[in-house]
């Protein structure tokens, strides 16, 4: 069997849609038996690199796709790693404060968020930090921002609509981010000199758009999001049921 190039977002895809921080059982033992078949897995993630790097390794992984494709890690080593476009970042940040929405930012490759809201709803995998009477340019980058605006309210910020953002779950923040894994994962095929055709790809969400492309084979989880359904060559069991593991074995990987 040729060579394959699996890509795997993480939340939602190898860690559970119904939450948690865990990789089933299964999962990893489907993954650690495809790497001994000589497949090559990596990483897929709009998760920060600080956020995504112990779980890289955890899985024994040496590449990866981070920071929604901004971000790349090869043989174990960040070759690079690009903040957002930070005019972009000012405006928007301007047009909130206008619109009276409270706004976060990780302004670097660390594992927290500053707001000046002492109210600024928290998360999962990162530290908060209040900073009062913070301004956006008391930084010199930004990775990430995070904006607590209401759903159907995006258009009262015409700068959001320049930049890649999304939605996780319930959590009442817009995710500033990048979203163009497709670029990270054509910069890592093309290094290791690989067809494009041998790529696999594994998504549930919006931020998995860019790289459900026609280049490569692109799977979804069973609980991906309707619009990337549609776009997928095959439809795996969502990842509550070990669909990573499922898909391996139905298509001969393992």
């Amino acid at each position: 069997m040729r060579r394959k190039y699996f890509f795997f977002d993480i939340d939602g895809t190898l860690i559970p849609e119904t939450g948690g921080q865990e990789i089933p059982s299964k999962v990893r033992e489907a993954l650690d038996e495809v790497q001994r078949r000589g497949h090559f897995c990596a990483i897929a993630t709009g998760r920060g690199h600080c956020e995504a790097e112990h779980i890289r390794t955890s899985l024994g992984f040496a590449n990866m796709v981070c920071d929604g494709g901004n971000g790349i890690v090869l043989n174990h080593e960040l070759i690079s790693l690009e903040p957002l476009p930070y005019e972009l970042c000012r405006q928007l940040v301007a047009e909130c404060e206008a619109c009276g929405y409270s706004w976060g930012i990780s302004p670097e490759d660390e594992c927290y968020c500053v707001t000046s809201d002492s109210d600024f709803p928290g998360f999962t995998y990162m530290d908060l930090y209040v900073k009062e009477g913070m301004k956006i340019d008391d930084y010199k980058q930004a990775m990430k921002l995070f904006i607590l605006c209401p759903p159907g309210q995006e258009d009262r910020m015409p700068a959001l609509q320049k930049l890649a953002w999304c939605r996780y779950l319930d959590h009442p923040c817009i995710f500033v981010e990048p979203a163009d894994k497709a670029k990270g994962i054509r910069y890592i095929m093309d290094y290791f000199h690989a067809s494009y055709e041998d790529a696999v790809v594994f998504g549930d969400g919006k931020n998995d758009f860019s790289m459900f492309v026609d280049d490569w084979f692109c799977i979804a989880m069973g609980n991906a999001i309707p619009e990337l359904k549609e776009k997928a060559d095959y439809i795996t069991l969502p990842s509550s049921q070990e669909g990573v593991a499922y898909a391996l074995k139905h298509f001969g990987w393992i």
